[in-house]
């Protein structure tokens, strides 16, 4: 996951990294499909939260981090680049990092204005580890 926090990725992707970590996640097992065991059994016994949660939670993270910098910093200078005057081919348009963000935090029920406090901002975007929490 190193990195991830700033893909912007379509459902498409994202049940694409399901079944990979699911995939991975049977074979730590010793388990096949055939086996027809549970997905969440399988997650319960590795003791690990969907990595879809936890790539949301990354992507907030670094987010959160980003809109603590001082307006003058190297990567709120990057993150105001207007990219408006590019044109987009025919089809389905790419979907954007800010895209995703704002996607995921409709998806908490978050607003921007909540980064400026760090602890308060970190509460709602953690993801319940069920290695942590035990």
């Amino acid at each position: 996951m190193l990195g991830s926090e700033c893909w912007a990725l379509n459902c498409v992707h994202v049940k694409k990294m399901g079944v990979a970590e699911m995939r991975m996640l049977r074979w730590m097992c010793g388990h096949t499909r055939l086996d027809k065991i549970r997905n969440e059994s399988i997650r319960d016994k590795k003791e690990v939260a969907p990595i879809a949660e936890k790539m949301r939670e990354v992507r907030l993270r670094w987010f959160g981090h980003v809109q603590r910098r001082p307006l003058e910093a190297p990567v709120r200078r990057c993150e105001s680049l207007l990219t408006r005057h590019v044109k987009r081919g025919r089809g389905r348009s790419i979907k954007t990092w800010n895209e995703t963000i704002r996607k995921d935090m409709m998806y908490l029920g978050i607003s921007e204005i909540m980064t400026q406090n760090r602890a308060q901002w970190r509460q709602k975007i953690i993801i319940a580890d069920p290695t942590i929490v035990g």
